[in-house]
């Protein structure tokens, strides 16, 4: 933790840390847009806040003393390469290591949220390392759902790269297997195919993608 803050500092920062917005931030510290606005622009400048674009173009200030210090978070990995921006209030942030795609993935797919799953469809063209994804997913018991959601990719963006043999052979389930939900419940009307050859349900349609309507180049 930074150890140039005051006891003042500190106290604000308690006051407004976690996900605001410039409204947010005068209702909680009792001050004008004029103020909030200097204090933001402080705040930056010393590390204490990143900011991102919601809805409306309404900007979303996240702010943390962890901000400071560095380190990265599976949302800041997501945000960077998706064109479905993720905002959470319980952002954990990882210090000391590179944090790569696969392990990104695996996150989005645990956490069994649709947007998070959603989101997370643009890191799939950017896997290096197949065998640590198919380690995290075996350990985590999401071989299936990381194979279909790949597959699902290929159809919906540009360029991307065929899966390994060795992905499929360990990891195509038998045509007696049960089906798996990737979210309880939730399956897609428009997947069937690719539903049918992973034994699992997709639990999205078409026009839950069209985000991804656009070729990716980033």
């Amino acid at each position: 933790m930074p150890t140039h803050l005051s006891m003042k500092t500190q106290e604000m920062l308690n006051k407004i840390s976690g996900i605001q917005t410039i409204e947010s931030i005068k209702s909680a510290l009792k001050i004008n847009k004029r103020k909030a606005i200097y204090l933001i622009h402080s705040l930056r400048k010393k590390g204490y806040i990143t900011t991102k674009q919601g809805p409306n173009h309404i900007r979303i200030y996240n702010i943390s003393i962890e901000n400071a210090l560095g380190g990265v978070s599976y949302i800041d990995i997501i945000n960077k390469y998706s064109p479905v921006k993720l905002s959470s209030s319980e952002v954990y942030k990882i210090y000391g290591r590179e944090v790569s795609i696969e392990e990104t993935i695996i996150f989005a797919l645990k956490t069994r949220k649709l947007r998070y799953i959603i989101a997370s469809l643009a890191l799939f063209r950017r896997i290096k390392d197949w065998n640590e994804i198919y380690r995290l997913a075996k350990k985590n018991n999401l071989i299936r759902e990381v194979g279909a959601l790949y597959d699902l990719v290929q159809v919906i963006i540009p360029r991307v790269k065929k899966m390994p043999k060795f992905y499929l052979h360990y990891s195509l389930p038998k045509k007696a297997s049960e089906f798996l939900y990737i979210i309880p419940h939730l399956k897609s009307r428009d997947y069937s195919l690719i539903e049918n050859k992973w034994r699992i349900h997709i639990p999205f349609n078409k026009n839950d993608l069209e985000e991804y309507n656009y070729d990716i180049n980033k």
